[in-house]
């Protein structure tokens, strides 16, 4: 079976502010958002009223532009620091 590098899969290298969160070095994006998640939950960063409401910690504002984001918004600032 051929590996995935299109799209999702394709290597991608994360600006410093990212990096300070993931790891620097190229990685898939669908790995940068799995690392971010660890992130969120290891800091208890999630909203806990709303699941779906990421409240960045000093890192994170780096990498969102502002305090709070919806993890479906997550995704767009993201792009935003990799390429």
């Amino acid at each position: 079976m051929a590996t995935k590098t299109g799209g999702i899969h394709k290597p991608v290298t994360p600006s410093a502010d990212l990096a300070a969160v993931v790891g620097s070095g190229a990685m898939p994006r669908s790995e940068i958002v799995s690392k971010l998640w660890d992130y969120i939950k290891k800091n208890g960063l999630q909203d806990s009223k709303d699941k779906r409401q990421i409240n960045a910690d000093a890192k994170l504002e780096k990498v969102f532009g502002k305090k709070s984001v919806s993890m479906f918004e997550m995704n767009k600032h993201v792009s935003a620091h990799v390429k």
